[in-house]
């Protein structure tokens, strides 16, 4: 009985693969695996933005973006995000305090800052606000957000 080879452009035989099949799909699981890990870090465009959203913000705006009641304002679907995103990098980085109208609610308290992010988290922070839960608002770029940083009172 002839027994079946695979030829490689060479003219040789891969004895070697024949003899061992279970070494060709151990590699492609190993290939499957590895892809799966790297497309993981990509689920997100602003994902550096997303972990800094529920490192710093959950908390208090929720963990979709609502809110707490008549206390805290809400990020998703909220006019003052997306008619002041020129104001957002110093709201970050040095919290406010007073009172603020969002979609026609009053709120008034205290957000305190994040002086630990750099501009590029504040503008992946920002970008992805702009783009979670249903917000379709513009996103910023680090140059606009490192302006904005200068001018912060």
């Amino acid at each position: 009985m002839k027994k079946r080879a695979l030829l490689l452009k060479t003219g040789r035989s891969c004895g070697f693969l024949r003899a061992r099949p279970w070494l060709v799909f151990v590699g492609l699981a190993a290939v499957w695996v590895w892809a799966g890990l790297l497309g993981g870090c990509y689920d997100s465009p602003y994902q550096q933005g997303r972990d800094a959203y529920f490192d710093y913000c959950a908390n208090c705006h929720m963990e979709n973006g609502t809110g707490l009641e008549q206390l805290i304002p809400p990020l998703r679907g909220a006019d003052y995000v997306r008619d002041s995103v020129h104001r957002l990098p110093c709201i970050i980085r040095h919290g406010m305090t007073g009172k603020i109208v969002v979609n026609g609610v009053e709120y008034e308290g205290e957000m305190p800052g994040v002086k630990e992010l750099t501009d590029f988290e504040i503008t992946n922070l920002i970008n992805y606000i702009n783009t979670a839960w249903g917000n379709d608002f513009p996103t910023v770029t680090y140059d606009m957000v490192k302006k904005e940083l200068e001018k912060c009172p």
